[in-house]
């Protein structure tokens, strides 16, 4: 599989693009706001993303997901916008759910989010 990222860097590509529906322009200092980091990790972090071009940052700092960034971080965001209204559907309480989405959306294969999707949108017909 091409797409190997760890769990803090598709944290990371997630939050950007949460962001990016928000924000006119991205910065570190509201990445750092938004998960509640160091603006110092935050920084590093971009370094990183940068350097396996999932990210591009321009001059005045504004940080921009390329395709690739884009790709892993709306994989991660679908997972996690569909495992959170999943456990809440299940009856899980909505603020329960969308953590333990957070920590599903990481770790499940491919494999199983597909066949969970598809068994949902079958059942729902």
């Amino acid at each position: 599989m091409g797409l190997v990222v760890n769990e803090s860097a598709e944290n990371y590509l997630e939050t950007i693009l949460i962001l990016s529906k928000k924000l006119p322009v991205v910065r570190s200092v509201d990445i750092a706001n938004e998960l509640n980091y160091k603006k110092s990790s935050v920084s590093i972090a971009m370094r990183n993303l940068r350097e396996k071009n999932q990210i591009t940052v321009t001059d005045a700092g504004f940080i921009y997901l390329t395709d690739e960034g884009k790709q892993i971080a709306e994989m991660i965001y679908e997972r996690h916008q569909f495992l959170s209204a999943y456990l809440e559907s299940l009856g899980v309480p909505a603020q329960i759910a969308a953590e333990d989405a957070c920590k599903i959306e990481h770790v499940i294969s491919k494999e199983s989010f597909e066949a969970m999707k598809r068994s949902l949108t079958k059942s729902s017909e």
